[in-house]
């Protein structure tokens, strides 16, 4: 009885051995390819707002090519004086809001540890995403009345 039990405990650890890892004899190096990498906040925030930033460029030069047509086209466009009204503002806001966030980030940098200065920055967060929320409908009523568009579609009837 007592080699059988013997007999199953050495196959178990046999078992139990095969499956172990020995750590100590494993050597990852800094760099390869079979080293496991966990989500680093610092990096993921900073890749955010770059392509938030990029974004932003983006939707600004939009702005400012869309202006730069209705002003070619001139008064005979049927919406000539609100979608320069619309774009002005637009671009007003955008740049309003890229120095709003630059005062941000300097205030982040300098005061954002001390209390009563969370409170406004907090404040000027939420105007910044009112702001963002606010260009967006902006945009939204250019594109529904920028007829540039139109031009494209009478061609496709032809």
């Amino acid at each position: 009885m007592s080699e059988e039990k013997s007999g199953k405990s050495e196959g178990a650890k046999k078992t139990m051995a095969s499956n172990e890892v020995n750590f100590e004899q494993m050597s990852i190096q800094e760099g390869s390819s079979t080293e496991i990498k966990g989500l680093d906040a610092n990096r993921y925030a900073t890749k955010k707002t770059v392509a938030q930033g990029l974004l932003d460029i983006a939707l600004l030069t939009s702005n400012a090519s869309q202006l730069k047509y209705i002003l070619q086209v001139g008064s005979k466009h049927e919406f000539y004086t609100l979608l320069i009204t619309l774009i002005t503002i637009s671009i007003i806001l955008q740049v309003l809001m890229g120095l709003v966030l630059l005062s941000l980030n300097l205030l982040h940098d300098c005061c954002f540890h001390k209390p009563r200065y969370r409170t406004s920055a907090n404040n000027i967060n939420y105007v910044t995403t009112a702001t963002a929320f606010i260009i967006t409908a902006i945009n939204i009523l250019i594109s529904s009345f920028d007829s540039s568009l139109a031009m494209y579609l009478q061609f496709d009837e032809l």
